[in-house]
């Protein structure tokens, strides 16, 4: 086979062709493989970060080699008027909403005033997601598909301090607050605003393959594929209980001792209660039960020493009430969904360490 393969080039390269007219013919170029075309979808209030990051994405082409092929990026939107950015600028929109009945995947630009979307846009949507378009939406994006009725019965994302509001809107879908993107196959949803970055090198991913998506986020200084999700960037405060509330002096306490072992039996006989009653007043007052409490003030005591200290973590896991490595893992993977090492390389500050 290698023989035959060499005496072929050789020939190709030893003869010219000629037309019918006995002219040399033009020499062949090897074709391309077809592109793939992307929209991104923009309207008044859009924001600009996103708009970026799909344009660095889908639309740098430099680093590709010569001949390989990559995306054809479209922005299109009402082009009656410039598009104002929710920071104030405009920008000229270049492609009109006929371009997403052409195009293979659509981005949903992040806006979180759907209302103020014209209704085009939202029929535009239906009709491409009709004909089997991939439909993608960035952090608050989701609020657009919502709207469009591209999300009911499904899990979608938005950023972390957006989901309540989402669900809320629109209680026909479920919210997932605790991950970076979800992919659904024809409709995938982003978080928070760099976790459209995570979005795209997936679909990068998807189209081309590991090796290229992991060039590319090379390219973009940022990690092929990120630990954990959205989950450990969540603040979730609990409660502020004022001196006046029934269980403020026991809270104040089991803030102080979170390192010694407590049950809510303990608790409940600092509060003078039967543990029945401690517990039930107590989730009416909090939100959450005793037990759920003190995991989460554990938790959050363990992210503090994590942050600020080289204390190992066996260490941690001791001084945050945890007793044992092993539980610390179990309890903060449940919450923060990633691990204590990988908490700690992402938020340590190394001033402090």
């Amino acid at each position: 086979m290698i023989d035959t393969v060499r005496d072929k080039a050789a020939k190709s390269m030893s003869r010219r062709e000629t037309t019918a007219s006995g002219k040399a013919a033009k020499p062949r170029r090897t074709a391309k493989r077809p592109s793939r075309d992307v929209a991104i979808v923009v309207y008044d209030g859009f924001t600009p970060f996103e708009l970026g990051v799909v344009c660095e994405v889908f639309g740098d082409d430099r680093w590709v080699p010569p001949g390989d092929p990559w995306y054809r990026r479209f922005i299109g939107g009402d082009t009656s008027t410039p598009g104002t950015a929710d920071t104030g600028f405009r920008i000229l929109v270049p492609h009109g909403l006929e371009t997403l009945a052409k195009v293979d995947t659509i981005i949903v630009a992040p806006t979180y005033r759907p209302e103020e979307v014209s209704k085009q846009v939202f029929e535009a949507l239906r009709r491409a997601h009709a004909r089997g378009c991939r439909i993608l939406s960035l952090c608050g994006g989701a609020f657009v598909l919502a709207e469009a009725g591209l999300l009911d019965g499904r899990r979608a994302a938005t950023h972390w301090a957006e989901c309540d509001e989402l669900a809320r809107r629109y209680p026909g879908l479920s919210v997932d607050s605790g991950v970076l993107f979800v992919d659904e196959g024809d409709i995938l949803t982003g978080a928070g605003s760099a976790a459209s970055i995570d979005l795209c090198l997936h679909i990068v991913r998807q189209d081309y393959g590991s090796e290229v998506a992991t060039q590319l986020a090379r390219q973009l200084v940022v990690p092929p594929q990120r630990d954990g999700g959205q989950a450990q960037y969540i603040e979730r405060p609990l409660p502020v209980l004022d001196d006046t509330d029934l269980f403020a002096d026991t809270v104040a306490w089991a803030q102080e001792h979170l390192d010694e072992p407590m049950t809510v039996e303990d608790l409940a006989v600092r509060s003078a209660m039967s543990p029945r009653t401690f517990a039930r007043r107590f989730l009416v007052a909090t939100g959450t039960t005793p037990y759920q409490w003190l995991v989460r003030q554990r938790v959050q005591l363990a992210q503090r020493l994590l942050e600020v200290s080289d204390l190992s973590i066996e260490s941690v896991a001791e001084k945050s009430g945890f007793c044992t490595a092993g539980n610390l893992r179990k309890h903060f993977s449940r919450l923060v969904h990633t691990s204590p090492q990988a908490y700690r390389h992402t938020f340590q500050d190394r001033t402090t360490a």
